[in-house]
């Protein structure tokens, strides 16, 4: 069986999974309610051909123009979306304090291979960052919507823990300009990239495109893109 076969195998499986269980799931828009986003699962090389191609402009960015981390996903356990993001990805549980303070546990920086056993050790890293965000769409957006991408947590790849090493060396870099130093690590972060991209709908630049292309029709063209467009 060659690569492409396995690769439409892999798509029909992962599609099956994601379809609607019933149609009964489904809301009437004439009810005057949306209905729910759709999960899309579809190749690397046609997710990369979904992303939108724009001039990037950085003009007015600041960080403080994206509100995190807010109270996070459960507003009542007392976490902040940082917290929350460490207690979901760790791979042995660290013990939670007063004031969410967390102590002990374990975890892997997919960026790098590095095991890490303090939570002060690590960045939660903004999968697309919040300048490259800026450059992308979001200057367009309202406050409140920039603050939800800042802090979601309703995609598993929109916000990852690493070290701190890691992120500082992304930065605010695209896969044009920077890559995961660990080859394991380089299809599974180029195909988290464009599922947030089209997950926010933001846009690519020319030369951020063109690395995505490499990818896609190369060393990571049986990669699987999952995604689910934000409200």
């Amino acid at each position: 069986m060659n690569r492409r076969m396995i690769t439409a195998l892999a798509l029909a499986l992962a599609a099956a999974v994601l379809a609607p269980a019933a149609p009964a799931t489904a809301v009437s828009a004439s009810a005057g309610v949306r209905a729910a986003p759709v999960a899309e699962v579809t190749t690397l090389a046609d997710a990369v051909g979904l992303v939108k191609v724009t001039e990037e402009d950085r003009t007015g960015y600041t960080r403080s123009s994206f509100r995190h981390w807010n109270a996070g996903e459960n507003a009542t356990d007392g976490c902040n979306t940082r917290a929350e993001v460490l207690l979901a990805e760790a791979v042995v549980a660290p013990t939670v304090g007063a004031g969410c303070k967390l102590t002990g546990g374990t975890w892997t920086s997919y960026y790098d291979g590095q095991e890490v056993t303090s939570a002060g050790a690590l960045d939660i890293d903004h999968m697309v960052p919040l300048a490259e965000a800026w450059d992308s769409g979001a200057s367009a957006w309202t406050p409140a919507r920039r603050e939800a991408y800042a802090n979601d947590q309703g995609a598993h790849v929109s916000l990852v823990a690493v070290t701190a090493r890691s992120n500082r060396q992304k930065s605010d870099q695209d896969p044009a300009d920077w890559m995961p130093s660990s080859p394991d690590a380089q299809c599974r972060y180029i195909g988290e990239w464009v599922s947030t991209k089209l997950r926010w709908q933001l846009t690519a630049d020319d030369r951020e495109l063109e690395a995505l292309k490499v990818y896609a029709d190369g060393p990571c063209e049986e990669t699987i893109v999952r995604y689910t467009p934000a409200t």
